[in-house]
């Protein structure tokens, strides 16, 4: 069951209407690193998931991308003004001043639609936890881009605001990652000598490298303990 309240999660506002970046930002409502990709992501690889606690972690960062995603939206509004006007528009999507009247669309910056082959589920939790602190970096480096494109100040506090909260999600993950990471493709696989195996494929090597031996190749940590 969802509850909407009417209240955004945080307060967005901008100091002028900037069409063009309107245009821009909607690649964070329907884009491949956008919010609704991150919650019907997470959401999705909830259902299978037997850790309780993992779980519900999953649900609520699901809802907060939710709620994430109406503030991309209510931007998005505030930056398009109130007159369809394409020629506002000089390069990316015009679907919102033709088609949509305006109104926030389910499109990327380039007028894509968006589509559940962004959303990846494996069934595996350390598979897909490791791709969900891919996905929260990777919307943090598209938030970062336009942040830098942006001069508008309240703009940039809502954006500010997104970028620590994926900032957040992706401890979380890290977090439930360590929690989980001798379980599942990590316990059933990359076991045998061939996981230990560095091969030199690039010739000639530096000084000291390598070469094709047998080294301890750790896995990747991710404590976030100081």
């Amino acid at each position: 069951m969802f509850k909407h309240e009417k209240e955004l999660f945080h307060p967005v506002a901008v100091e002028r209407p900037n069409p063009q970046y309107a245009a821009l930002l909607q690649e964070q409502l329907g884009g491949g690193n956008g919010e609704l990709k991150a919650a019907m992501q997470y959401m999705s690889q909830s259902f299978r998931i037997k850790d309780p606690e993992i779980k519900d972690m999953f649900m609520d960062i699901a809802a907060e991308e939710l709620g994430h995603m109406e503030m991309v939206a209510e931007t998005i509004n505030l930056l398009n003004g109130h007159d369809v006007d394409y020629t506002t528009i000089g390069a990316g999507e015009i679907q919102t001043h033709v088609l949509l009247g305006l109104n926030p669309g389910l499109i990327n910056a380039s007028g894509y639609s968006w589509t559940a082959d962004y959303v990846t589920v494996t069934g595996d939790l350390c598979a897909d936890l490791l791709s969900n602190i891919a996905s929260e970096q990777r919307a943090k480096v598209v938030y970062e881009y336009l942040y830098r494109q942006i001069n508008d100040k309240k703009v940039q506090e809502t954006i500010d605001f997104l970028l620590n909260r994926e900032e957040a999600h992706n401890a979380m993950f890290r977090e439930a990652f360590n929690k989980v990471s001798d379980t599942g493709s990590n316990r059933d696989f990359g076991v045998t000598k061939d996981s230990r195996i560095y091969f030199d494929l690039s010739t000639p090597s530096p000084e000291g490298g390598y070469g094709n031996v047998e080294v301890d190749v750790k896995p990747p940590s991710f404590n976030t303990s100081k």
